[in-house]
């Protein structure tokens, strides 16, 4: 009888509470999982600031533009072809670039996302890919909000988001690294989808809870610590204090560094030594943070090739930059100079983000030395690009599949996007 397993169940249930009750737990409504939760909830549009929404507008601006340009690519057409076949009941969604292509929500998120690949905020997990953790949980948030979930939904839509992230660092420079991207997007919607109807995840997932390893197993060093309720006085957001980092180029963010510096011994060769590269280096010393991840003296694929110091500097020492079509080229003398580039590794040039640079010196078959160095190349948080740069970069990357009067409709429904009803003006201006 139904009577006879309660002694059971009720063993059970002592058991599982001594085991894990070990140490005191915060209520929930306490937690620090649950002032996110509070705080996605809770937003209201008044407590924008004007600078945070400029910024965010730049930042979808820039992301609209790479997604649109990223729908070119074979990754992409592998991607859509894959969920075009997959089973889908709503098909309702649209896809960067092709009209009248209509997917399942989470599948659009997933193909759209392999289009975009965005820079994750610091500070950066280690051992996995960044946006497979925080771009995970960032689009859980987001979605959350469209849905308008209640506080606990909030909370336990990050809950679940934190079980579909994580991804290894391995496959970050070969073609699955725009699935990295995609499947964030895609993800995220299916945890803030799922908490939608009911289920629930770790109360305490973002907490630094000892003896139960939430969050703080995609970090070596956790330190978790509650968001400020919207309502509290001197509410502060990142965007207000820091801007956003911008790539000028489709590489690994770290090549930016070392790319400035060789455009500036590029100008000295020209300035100075008349043209042909080729003939008059010797030596290439890079002088970059210690990284196998992007330390490939000879890459193999596009994909290396982004994540490659080596070819990244040679590229910009030959043209004075690098640009799309810089890993879509047969370079004879690109590869030529790779065979003569060294790698040094500072112990004051460190892989972050905040305090790395990179250092450039070539030396000439004259025996002449030319340095280039950067500090914070042009795009940086700390040296953000105009909105004549970013415009000009968007115009470009959105040029390569809309016409010129939706590029600019693109632009202008961005600018507006706080004050329209509805996404509809923007989703036009793409197909």
């Amino acid at each position: 009888s139904q009577r006879s397993f309660r002694p059971v169940s009720v063993t059970l249930r002592r058991l599982h509470k001594s085991a894990l009750d070990v140490v005191e737990h915060p209520a929930p409504e306490d937690s620090v999982t649950d002032s996110f939760g509070r705080f996605i909830q809770g937003v209201q549009p008044h407590q924008l600031t004007p600078t945070l929404l400029h910024r965010s507008k730049r930042m979808v601006l820039d992301s609209i533009g790479v997604g649109l340009l990223g729908s070119t690519t074979h990754v992409f057409q592998l991607a859509l072809q894959h969920c075009q076949h997959m089973y889908g009941p709503d098909v309702i969604s649209s896809v960067y670039g092709r009209r009248g292509t209509r997917l399942s929500p989470t599948l659009a998120a997933l193909v759209n996302g392999v289009a975009d690949l965005s820079l994750p905020p610091p500070p950066s997990p280690s051992r996995f890919h960044p946006p497979t953790v925080v771009g995970t949980l960032g689009s859980a948030a987001a979605c959350a909000r469209l849905l308008s979930l209640e506080r606990s939904q909030c909370s336990h839509a990050l809950a679940i988001a934190a079980s579909l992230s994580g991804a290894p660092m391995a496959n970050a420079a070969t073609q699955s690294k725009p699935l990295h991207i995609g499947n964030a997007a895609r993800l995220g919607l299916e945890a803030a989808l799922l908490a939608s109807r009911g289920l629930k995840a770790s109360p305490r997932v973002l907490d630094d809870t000892a003896g139960v390893a939430g969050f703080s197993a995609f970090y070596e060093d956790y330190a978790p610590r509650p968001l400020a309720s919207p309502e509290e006085e001197g509410l502060q957001f990142l965007l207000e204090d820091q801007d956003i980092g911008f790539k000028r180029f489709p590489a690994h963010l770290g090549m930016h560094w070392v790319a400035d510096a060789a455009a500036a011994v590029h100008k000295l060769l020209l300035g100075e030594h008349g043209s042909g590269v080729v003939g008059q280096v010797q030596d290439i010393l890079l002088r970059v943070p210690r990284s196998k991840y992007i330390d490939r003296p000879f890459p193999e694929s596009e994909h290396e090739a982004r994540h490659s110091c080596q070819f990244n500097a040679c590229s910009a020492l030959l043209d004075g930059e690098v640009t799309m079509d810089s890993f879509s080229q047969e370079r004879p003398d690109l590869y030529s100079l790779l065979g003569r580039v060294h790698v040094e590794h500072p112990h004051d040039n460190p892989a972050n983000f905040d305090r790395m640079h990179g250092e450039v010196q070539v030396t000439l078959v004259d025996g002449d030395v030319l340095k280039g160095r950067c500090d914070t190349f042009y795009g940086h948080w700390r040296n953000p690009l105009t909105n004549e740069s970013l415009r000009k970069k968007f115009r470009s990357n959105a040029g390569a599949v809309l016409p010129r009067e939706k590029v600019e409709g693109v632009i202008e429904a961005v600018e507006g996007l706080d004050r329209l009803e509805d996404c509809s003006p923007l989703l036009e201006q793409l197909q």
